[in-house]
């Protein structure tokens, strides 16, 4: 009998296959080598202007063409026990995409109790400075496999400003606050009750994280819960951002058993480095020296309410 580890690394080995035929929009992946836009394409580095592929006109998103997403990870390790995990790895080289230096990258999730999982993800550029900013990609539905939509379900987001978009979904490099915006998810809320009030097809915005509850070291990013079942997921990090995604752009994608998912039939809750932080001094950096590391920690926890 397959162990739970087990049965996650075959999970995300099947996701991983699925993305690589381009017949999922990132199920269940990590996305890098910078995750989330990249206006159009370019950024400068010590003096140094680099192009990236358009693969989401006009800009680069989540790594471009072939990402992290699409490549086949190693696993590296799997341990039994009391904690269970499982760790994979991938080495970016140097041009990748466009991306200068070659990068180690590694990932590891850890079963820390029946109800809770973490992940912890790990980079480090071996020859020259690089941008690094990974995010886990999973759509969430509570309500169970094929439910249907998720606008139902209610959220909490401990954040209350957001970067606000120009007309291509790009941080222009403001922070507005969400008070008495369609945005404000500061007390819980459905996620549908104010959609038809956000521009474009619904919620694929960065939040800046407060800093307000913590656990381990982690800030508390967001509570999300379904009505019809009350599970509930609690989401912790260490990451300065958080993108608020209700699967705008999911239309008739073919999945498990059959089931075809339609438009909001997932939300993303994506932690990261703020979008275009790379074109963005304001912005925390997202730049990696040679030699030291860029991590970034999720907590996930399940409970019924």
């Amino acid at each position: 009998m397959r162990s739970v580890v087990q049965e996650l690394g075959i999970h995300l080995v099947l996701l991983n296959r699925l993305e690589q035929q381009g017949n999922a929009p990132y199920f269940g992946c990590i996305v890098g080598r910078v995750a989330n836009r990249i206006k159009e394409g370019k950024f400068t580095l010590n003096g140094v202007e680099y192009s990236l592929p358009i693969n989401y006109p006009p800009s680069s998103l989540h790594g471009g063409n072939k990402g992290f997403d699409k490549k086949i990870w190693e696993v590296v390790e799997n341990t039994k026990g009391q904690h269970p995990s499982i760790t994979f790895k991938y080495h970016s080289c140097d041009g990748e995409e466009g991306y200068p230096g070659d990068l180690s990258v590694t990932a590891t999730y850890t079963l820390v109790s029946s109800t809770t999982m973490r992940l912890d993800m790990y980079a480090v550029p071996k020859n020259k400075p690089t941008p690094v900013s990974l995010a886990q990609h999973t759509y969430w539905n509570l309500a169970g496999h094929n439910s249907g939509s998720i606008l139902d379900h209610s959220i909490q987001i401990w954040g209350s400003h957001i970067t606000t978009l120009d007309q291509n979904s790009v941080p222009t490099g403001e922070i507005k606050p969400v008070k008495g915006t369609p945005f404000d998810f500061t007390t819980e809320k459905k996620i549908g009750a104010s959609i038809l009030e956000v521009p474009g097809l619904g919620y694929d915005h960065n939040y800046v994280l407060d800093c307000g509850e913590e656990k381990s070291g982690l800030k508390h990013a967001a509570k999300l819960k379904d009505p019809s079942s009350s599970r509930v997921l609690n989401l912790w990090t260490d990451a300065p951002g958080m993108q608020l995604y209700t699967g705008n752009l999911v239309n008739g994608v073919v999945g498990k058993g059959g089931a075809v998912y339609e438009k909001h039939a997932g939300v993303c809750l994506e932690t990261q480095g703020f979008p275009n932080a790379i074109n963005q001094s304001n912005f925390p950096s997202v730049i990696v020296q040679p030699g030291k590391k860029y991590s970034q920690t999720m907590l996930f926890e399940f409970s019924v309410e």
